[in-house]
């Protein structure tokens, strides 16, 4: 982030002048957390006075989470620099932050669109690979919450040294801390509430390639048959400009003329996203309906080059449709060739998330396994905030999430975008935590602020964790799914060339995967020892980064 570039080209200068003293103190204070904050996320509801929305005028604010700061030190600046060389540290040098907030992020995109790549033989390029949609593409066993609210689990284990020294320098004295957020899992299909979905199709030319536009078609299909009599559906294709194929019709009696109209789409011209998703939010409008789950899906490659071009320009021409009617877009990728970044900060910024489908099992699994998760909304503007107890803890790494952290203060600034998250989802971020000598008690406390989709009313949950709960050995350990996380976060790290304290090779992590297929009896996870394998052929080892690392605080 910007913040980091300067602080970045602070301490560079520092040491070119020979300020020993003030380096030390720019290093320790080096890693307070930067606003990534996006813009203002949708209520549900009109407002139609401005275009952001109020705080919660009780609880909003921005204020960090409860204990977050230890008061023995809270955000004082660091003390001032070697007195016997009479230099002084600059006065905006801050002491260690041992905060890390987040919004919320369900999607998997990027897992999915790893797996096809590498199966065709290519490795995906780094700025495509994004942890935590790795790890989230993962069933975790979280205990679930008996309300319509999160429940919090915080746990972990040693990291130790991996099998033949690959286990990454420093990795003893490391553990990985997993937070985990669950929401109630889906009532069954007939108790969910009626949706009204526009479906907005890429035709273009590159659509033609097989697996693309054909695979769309049958994806419709599938969901044409799970949908009920009572929801509704309405269709908008789009090449160089849009076209209305089906109004908003009501599944009941016109199953066979969807699936007509589906089974008509052929592949046309230019890619005009920014006018396939501007028609698609008209008939959204159009077809609104009150008490319904109102959600455009847009099924493409992403490969806009007609009209806007940009995510946050496209959004902005149907933002008071988003905002007045409670809208959200859900996206759908295809493709070998797939515009990943584009599809992400689309959804990102239209209160929605994103997916992606290789081929028909996985279509399934989206459009009848995941329905209910992909069509409700459980919490709006869902984020976290994690408190590292600095007695204990000496450095902390997020894993992932780098385009979703939000500014410690914004944590209950309700105007402040976070994420959409359905029933049965869950979210998991992971920590690479080192440890102090002798650390005993409270190492973290995590908690989640989110807004009930249809009061707006703002919720928390908490949970703690002890340095007696991150004792037990990661590998082989008993948590097996605990390791598969630890497998897809490590093998993300390395696709992108990271450098994550303890963090196998290639060849240890397919290992490892391949034995966790077998004990959790997952095939979800024997696709991932797949594509490991797939990876460790094309390439083997990966980059560092020779710059020094702080000694305290969030590093990364």
């Amino acid at each position: 982030m910007n913040q980091a570039g300067r602080r970045h080209e602070k301490r560079a200068g520092d040491r070119a002048g020979g300020r020993a003293g003030a380096v030390a103190l720019l290093l320790a204070g080096a890693m307070a957390l930067t606003a990534c904050g996006a813009g203002s996320g949708s209520d549900g509801t009109p407002d139609l006075s401005s275009g952001s929305r109020k705080g919660q005028s009780s609880t909003g604010g921005g204020q960090p989470a409860p204990d977050a700061v230890a008061p023995e030190t809270g955000r004082s600046a660091a003390p001032e620099g070697d007195a016997e060389s009479g230099a002084s540290a600059a006065p905006d040098v801050k002491a260690p932050d041992y905060l890390s907030t987040f919004a919320l992020d369900v999607d998997t995109a990027s897992y999915g669109y790893a797996r096809r790549t590498l199966g065709d033989g290519r490795l995906p390029a780094a700025e495509d690979v994004r942890p935590e949609e790795f790890v989230n593409s993962f069933r975790q066993g979280y205990e679930r919450p008996e309300g319509n609210g999160f429940s919090v689990n915080v746990d972990g284990a040693r990291i130790g040294s991996g099998k033949g020294g690959d286990g990454g320098t420093g990795a003893s004295d490391w553990s990985l801390l997993r937070v985990g957020l669950a929401t109630k899992t889906a009532p069954p299909a007939s108790e969910r509430p009626p949706a009204a979905l526009t479906f907005v199709v890429d035709i273009s030319g590159s659509m033609s390639e097989t697996g693309r536009l054909d695979l769309v078609r049958k994806s419709l299909t599938i969901l044409t048959d799970e949908l009920r009599d009572d929801d509704s559906l309405s269709l908008v294709t789009f090449s160089n400009e849009a076209e209305t194929r089906l109004p908003m019709t009501r599944v009941k009696g016109n199953r066979n003329r969807i699936k007509d109209v589906v089974a008509e789409m052929e592949p046309a011209q230019s890619t005009n996203v920014e006018a396939g998703i501007t028609r698609g939010y008209e008939e959204s409008v159009e077809g609104h309906r009150e008490g319904a789950t109102n959600r455009v899906v847009l099924l493409s490659d992403a490969l806009a080059n007609t009209g806007d071009t940009e995510a946050e320009g496209i959004l902005k021409k149907i933002d008071s449709a988003r905002r007045e009617y409670g809208i959200t877009l859900f996206g759908v990728g295809v493709g070998s060739d797939y515009g990943d970044a584009f599809m992400e900060q689309l959804t990102n910024k239209g209160d929605g998330n994103t997916t992606y489908v290789g081929d028909e099992t996985q279509a399934r699994k989206v459009f009848v396994d995941q329905l209910p998760a992909h069509l409700e909304i459980r919490a709006r503007d869902a984020k976290a905030q994690v408190a590292f107890d600095r007695k204990n803890v000496r450095q902390f790494r997020l894993i992932g999430y780098e385009n979703r952290k939000v500014a410690d203060e914004d944590f209950r600034n309700d105007s402040v975008d976070g994420g959409e998250v359905g029933p049965g989802h869950t979210v998991t971020a992971l920590y690479a935590v080192r440890l102090r000598e002798g650390a005993s008690g409270t190492v973290a406390k995590a908690t989640v602020r989110w807004l009930d989709p249809k009061t707006r009313k703002a919720q928390e949950e908490t949970g703690t964790v002890t340095t007696g709960a991150v004792d037990g050995t990661l590998w082989g350990g008993e948590n097996d799914r605990l390791q598969v996380a630890a497998v897809a976060a490590y093998f993300a790290d390395r696709l992108r060339g990271g450098d994550l304290p303890g963090a196998p090779g290639l060849g240890e992590l397919a290992s490892r995967a391949s034995g966790l297929a077998e004990s959790t009896e997952d095939s979800a996870v024997e696709k991932l020892a797949t594509a490991i394998g797939q990876a460790d052929r094309l390439q083997r080892g990966a980059g560092t980064d020779d710059e020094p690392e702080p000694s305290e605080g969030e590093i990364g």
